[in-house]
């Protein structure tokens, strides 16, 4: 049997509602807080989250484990890490989220960033570009005031750049091929100018292809770590003619996105060495 309700009800379970409705928004993280419908709050992108959105996700990468070292990047997604564990595994590098943009720093980054140190892992900070929000120098900045120095202790790795799909708007962050090359390069002159150092690239070598029209003039500089979920590397971006990172997973067995670094662990101590 229908239930009648009064006008006089109807507007008291509406305005109940919308009360709640004004609570959820108010919330951390909510949607209010993100750029758009169904995409995610400004702060929360990390290593990888385009690239899954728009590559998809492969297998376990096969072949031998003597020349390639496994590391591990991790970001507020993870919390607190268990490095004990990641240590056992077989994990002997990490990289950790430490900025985004010129607003965000990842509130986990003092335990995972000296955690990983603490275990004995070979570690450095990474930064998530938004070429939309700030520019290049400025993130560099805000990257290295916030985490994303560097030191020659033998144990810190160099700064990592990670550019890719954007996960909160236009692919590209509205820019021309040519404007993202700049932006690219204010950013990479920055770091070095900051603490002596080429960062990192991280990338997609599709994004790289269609944001910055496949650019090459970086590649002899700056070492690249490529995002392919599959079990090869597959083709790299223009001037690179090898990987010194592989992201072969966002999933990994632990916590984390898994890599592999492409030579034995001395060369990973050669990298944190300069």
């Amino acid at each position: 049997m229908p239930v009648h309700r009064s006008g006089t009800t109807r507007t008291a379970m509406a305005t109940a509602l919308l009360a709640v409705l004004a609570l959820l928004l108010a919330l951390p993280g909510a949607a209010s807080a993100a750029d758009g419908p169904g995409k995610p709050p400004r702060g929360s992108a990390r290593m990888g989250t385009g690239v899954a959105a728009h590559d998809g996700v492969g297998g376990v990468p096969a072949g031998p484990y003597a020349t390639q070292t496994e590391g591990v990047d991790v970001s507020s997604h993870q919390g607190n890490v268990d490095w004990s564990a990641l240590w056992t595994s077989g994990v002997r590098w990490a990289y950790v989220k430490a900025t985004e943009g010129t607003y965000y720093k990842n509130p986990y980054f003092p335990q995972q960033y000296n955690g990983s140190y603490g275990i004995g892992m070979i570690r450095g900070a990474y930064h998530f570009a938004t070429p939309d929000t700030a520019g290049g120098a400025a993130q560099a900045d805000y990257f290295v005031d916030n985490g994303g120095g560097w030191s020659r202790d033998g144990k810190t790795l160099p700064g990592a750049l990670d550019i890719e799909w954007n996960p909160y708007g236009a692919a590209c962050y509205g820019k021309t091929q040519a404007g993202m090359v700049s932006w690219i390069r204010d950013f990479l002159a920055r770091y070095k100018y900051r603490t002596g150092r080429d960062a990192v690239i991280y990338t997609a070598t599709s994004w790289w292809r269609q944001c910055t029209g496949d650019y090459g003039g970086f590649a002899s500089a700056h070492p690249l770590w490529i995002a392919r979920y599959n079990t090869t590397v597959g083709e790299l971006p223009a001037g690179w003619a090898y990987h010194t990172m592989w992201q072969y997973t966002s999933s990994g067995p632990i916590v984390g996105d898994h890599n592999r670094f492409n030579g034995a662990y001395d060369r990973v101590q050669a990298l944190a060495n300069g």
